[in-house]
């Protein structure tokens, strides 16, 4: 079966004050769909960067990114953009929802962008955030939703377009252990019930230990 995410040689170099910085050192990654791969690496290690590589969320790059079966890393940015909107899925520690849209709209505007009708993009977000536990907060805004509400909102948005793969960075890490335990289960359940596969950078041990592979990053280097 062909993998979701494949990276051969990924390459990430920064010049900062007339020195070259290597930041990512030659990934090869391969997650096969369905399956949850936690990312371990402390501050600094190139977490976030290699979710926004194979996010297609910058350019820079040196390597191939292969994202469902499509040869991504050289698309030019509209197609990028139409990689990113049919096939991933984003949810980042802060939930980055949209103040003045309620808990079902945020999740029902990626569907539209996508195509959906407004009737089935309600349908779908209610679904989704009825299992979340949200049912009723349909509609009640970010400002009325405790922080761990907020990020099941995240949650629900980034699976309302049933993605190939989600990336997820460090998605409860601004929420207290007790809630994030308990997002981080909701997450994981419904990222399987839906067959999705995804990508997770965290630093806690603990969360990672509760997905099907982990890898650690060090200095820019996959081990």
């Amino acid at each position: 079966m062909e993998a979701v995410l494949q990276t051969t040689g990924l390459t990430r170099s920064f010049t900062q004050g007339g020195e070259t910085i290597a930041v990512l050192r030659g990934i090869d990654l391969a997650i096969a769909p369905g399956e949850i791969v936690a990312l371990l690496g402390p501050s600094g290690s190139g977490k976030s960067t290699l979710l926004q590589a194979v996010g297609l969320l910058e350019g820079g790059f040196e390597g191939s990114i292969r994202i469902a079966g499509v040869e991504a890393a050289k698309l030019d940015a509209h197609d990028r953009t139409i990689v990113r909107r049919d096939q991933l899925g984003f949810v980042y520690q802060f939930h980055h929802l949209l103040p003045d849209f309620n808990a079902t709209e945020n999740v029902v505007l990626p569907q539209l962008v996508h195509g959906a009708t407004r009737a089935k993009a309600d349908a779908r977000a209610t679904e989704l955030l009825t299992q979340l536990g949200l049912g009723h907060r349909l509609t009640h805004r970010p400002s009325q939703l405790s922080g761990g509400e907020q990020q099941r909102v995240a949650v629900a948005r980034a699976l309302a377009n049933e993605p190939a793969l989600v990336l997820a960075d460090e998605p409860t890490g601004n929420l207290d252990e007790h809630t994030a335990d308990i997002v981080f289960a909701e997450f994981v359940r419904l990222v399987r019930e839906q067959g999705t596969a995804a990508l997770v950078a965290t630093h806690n041990e603990r969360l990672a230990a509760r997905m099907d592979r982990v890898l650690r990053l060090h200095e820019g280097v996959l081990q």
